[in-house]
């Protein structure tokens, strides 16, 4: 019996693992399909939602453990994006995110094994298991158009890193993402809203910013937030 036991996790675990790995290639596919130069072509999905409806599900089933890091994070990102999307498009057409009651903290989505709103998503699942990964910010994407932008790829546990850096680089360096003139710096409100998360250890805005910024910003400038856009972030 032990050896039947150890045969049975072995073998689940080779199709748990052949499970992520598909999702990881169609989400892979789908965003390179309907994704393009930061924004979702949500007419086409709408006209065909298959791809969409089929991530959903299989996302559905899939159980990684916070454990597991790179799996974890890499299904969690790619699962908050979806599941944007997949809000917008099931009220399409829309102007905005703002536009549909309850889209951030009331509409619910099932995933991962469990029934979760974005916000839950974001704060409980991300977050919560690695509250120093303030990185998650620029890769989630709210489905406006002052988010960072949405890529045309999965995020994948091998890559993600990478990718995590790469993203959070790209909207620091952004002229339109944080805005910088002579005598003043306006960053996004998305960095107002999550302050907390980038000034830990009493560093500044600024401070954390210029982590990433090619050109630095003057310590002491004069700082403020534009008012974030949440125009859909449609192609």
């Amino acid at each position: 019996m032990k050896y039947v036991a150890i045969l049975f996790l072995f073998i689940s675990g080779s199709l748990a693992s052949q499970d992520t790995d598909s999702y990881f290639n169609l989400a892979d596919k789908f965003f390179n399909t309907y994704v393009e130069n930061g924004l979702v072509k949500y007419a086409e999905i709408k006209k065909n939602p298959k791809s969409l409806n089929d991530l959903m599900a299989q996302a559905k089933n899939i159980n990684i453990p916070p454990s597991n890091e790179a799996q974890f994070k890499a299904f969690w990102i790619n699962a908050y994006n979806l599941a944007v999307i997949d809000g917008i498009v099931k009220s399409y057409p829309v102007k905005s995110p703002m536009d549909i009651k309850g889209f951030f903290d009331q509409k619910t989505y099932s995933l991962g094994q469990k029934s979760l709103t974005l916000d839950q998503i974001e704060k409980k699942m991300l977050l919560g298991n690695f509250p120093d990964e303030e990185r998650f910010h620029f890769v989630l994407v709210c489905a406006a158009k002052s988010c960072p932008p949405i890529i045309s790829k999965a995020y994948r546990p091998e890559t993600l890193e990478a990718q995590l850096q790469q993203q959070t680089v790209k909207a620091l360096n952004d002229p339109n993402f944080l805005k910088l003139t002579r005598d003043k710096v306006e960053f996004s409100e998305m960095m107002k809203w999550y302050k907390e998360d980038f000034t830990k250890g009493n560093v500044t805005l600024i401070d954390y910013v210029n982590k990433f910024r090619t050109k630095k910003i003057p310590e002491g400038i004069a700082s403020g937030y534009y008012t974030y856009n949440w125009e859909l972030n449609e192609f």
